[in-house]
Order: structure tokens, then sequence, then C-alpha cells
């Protein structure tokens, strides 16, 4: 008997969910998200209140894309073919809570440099200073995995201690094979970084892949918190 081929879906469950977490996961993204406000700087950050989820990665790696996926909010987060538009961090939520933050991209060459210092100034002050902020979740692009961007990034959340997890986007743009691959690429590097939660998730915005497995982990992550 031959061995079964993997689909993206056996990939995009590395972490294992009972469907009461799934389904928990659903209800806290049932409701009605809605934009906040945007701080260009970190004496505009709003109070604490809450836990605050992240989502960060490299410019055009699909972060607006997938909070909109994950909200079911499809003009929630604006989503440019532009590198490097979303300058400022964007705070979204759905009451008390949890906070949703989109934090500006990383690793666009293009940039000009008093902007790059600007936004490394404000991710490195709210990354060191929110007491409220759970886990920062550090986008990568399944097609390519780690860049040196990448590494610098984790580097940053690594000296701040903020645990952080790596979720993979465009999953549907690689087969699921090498998608596995993948996954057990990053796993390995990831075991050299203490702060740095196991497990990968794989996602496609596009396809709905991982999305709720996803979910399911935020809510997991906001029922921990708890205790």
């Amino acid at each position: 008997m031959g061995l079964r081929k993997l689909s993206l879906t056996d990939v995009s469950t590395a972490s294992h969910f009972s469907s009461t977490e799934i389904n928990v996961g659903r209800q806290l993204f049932a409701r009605e998200w809605r934009f906040v406000m945007s701080a260009p700087s970190p004496t505009a950050l709003p109070a604490m209140h809450g836990v605050e989820i992240a989502f960060a990665g490299r410019s055009n790696v699909g972060k607006s894309s997938l909070i909109n996926a994950v909200t079911g909010r499809n003009g929630l987060a604006r989503t440019s073919n532009t590198p490097g538009r979303t300058q400022e961090l964007v705070f979204f939520s759905a009451g008390t809570a949890l906070t949703l933050v989109d934090m500006p991209g990383y690793g666009y060459a293009a940039a000009p440099k008093l902007k790059v210092k600007e936004w490394t100034e404000l991710i490195h002050a709210y990354l060191q200073g929110r007491a409220t902020l759970a886990r920062v979740y550090v986008l990568v692009d399944a097609r390519h995995g780690f860049k040196s961007a990448d590494e610098s990034a984790l580097d940053a959340l690594g000296e701040a201690a903020v645990s952080h997890q790596i979720v993979l986007t465009k999953a549907d743009a690689v087969t699921p094979d090498a998608l596995a691959a993948r996954v057990a690429e990053i796993g390995a590097a990831l075991a050299k970084r203490p702060a740095a939660f196991p497990d990968v998730l794989a996602t496609s915005a596009r396809a709905g892949i991982g999305i709720p497995e996803l979910r399911a982990a935020i809510a997991r992550l906001l029922e921990e918190r708890k205790h």
C-alpha cells in the first residue's frame, strides 16, 4: 500500500485543536470587529486593556488579507499591492477582551531611511512596553520561508522576551509536500529561539486554509491568559 499524499489541510493542522476549540474560535471572531485607531508614534499608543494580539511580517506578506480573513471582514484592514503601506500600528477590536494589532511591514528596502527608523523605534517601543501583548504572530510567505528581515524581527522579539509564533501565508501557492518541508524547516529553526512558540500554522487567506485553526489558537491563548 502506498503512502497517502499530504493535503494542505493536513499540514495546516500541525497544531491540533478539538472541535470545541474550533467552535470557540469561530464564536470569538463572529463578533463585529471594527477599526479603533492607528498610532504613528509611541506617545500615540492607546491605553492598555484586555489582551492584544499583534501581526507582524515582511511587507506584502499578506497581513491585512489574513486579518480580514480571521475577522471575516473583507474591508477591515486595508490591503494594497504597494509594499510598506501600513506605516503605523493599527488597532482593531470587537469589545474589551481582545484587540488585534496590524504592525508596519518590515524589510521594504525602497522605504526612506528616516521612515524605516521611525517604524523601527515605534515597533521596539510597543514590544518592550506593552504588558497586554500576549503574542506576536509573525507571518512568513510559505513560498520563500525565512528571509534575513524575518531573522532580524525574531531577534528583536527574543530580546524583548515577547512570545511569538510563525504563521505561514499563501500556503495554497505551494504543494502539500513542499509546505510540510517548509513547516519542518521553520520548526527546526525555532527550536533555537526560547521565546518562539514551537508550532507553525499554515494558512491561506484566499483559500481559507488554516483560518479556523488560527482563530482557535488565539482563543486558546485568550483562555490561558485568564489563569
